[in-house]
C-alpha cells in the first residue's frame, strides 16, 4: 500500500513519468489517413500524438502544426498518411524518466506531448497538462481518487 501525503499523492511526491496519470492514450498508425488524423485530433482536443509502425514501434509524432504545415503547402490530407506528415525525430522517454527530466526535455524541444515507450513500443504520451497536474498534486484518477 502506498503512503499518501494527502489523498492521491504519494508521500514523496510524484517522481517519475510512470507515476503520472496520462490523459492521452491516442496513438496513430503510419498508414492512417491524414484527414482522419486531423479529425481525431480535433474531436479529442489533443494537440498531437505518437505515430507507430506496423509492429507498434515508435516512428514519429504528428501534431496540429504538422497538419497545418501540410495544408499551407497545398497538400490534400485525403491523399496523405500520418507517416507522410509526421515529425520523424523520435523523442520519447520511459516510465523511469524523472518528471524534472521530462519537463526540461519538453521545454528544450518545445513539445506539447511526450511519448512513453515500454519495450520499444509507445504505450501512451503525457502532456504538459499531465505533468502540471502531477507537480501540484492532482496526478490522480479523479473518478476513483486512486494514485496512479
Amino acid at each position: 500500500m502506498t503512503t499518501l501525503a494527502r489523498p492521491g499523492v504519494p508521500a514523496g511526491g510524484f517522481k517519475t513519468i510512470g507515476q503520472v496519470h496520462a490523459t492521452n492514450d491516442l496513438v496513430f498508425a503510419q498508414q492512417q489517413n491524414a484527414m482522419g488524423v486531423a479529425v481525431e485530433l480535433l474531436t479529442t482536443h489533443t494537440p498531437g500524438a505518437p505515430v507507430v509502425d506496423g509492429e507498434g514501434r515508435f516512428a514519429g509524432f504528428v501534431s496540429e502544426f504538422d497538419i497545418l504545415r501540410a495544408l499551407v503547402a497545398g497538400k490534400d490530407l485525403n491523399r496523405l498518411t500520418a507517416g507522410d506528415i509526421m515529425a520523424k525525430d523520435r523523442i520519447a522517454v520511459t516510465d523511469s524518466t524523472s518528471i524534472d527530466e521530462a519537463v526540461k526535455l519538453m521545454d528544450d524541444k518545445r513539445l506539447l506531448n511526450l511519448p512513453i515507450e515500454r519495450n520499444g513500443k509507445v504505450v501512451y504520451s503525457v502532456t504538459r497538462h499531465d505533468l502540471l497536474r502531477a507537480w501540484i498534486g492532482l496526478g490522480v484518477d479523479i473518478e476513483t481518487n486512486v494514485a496512479q
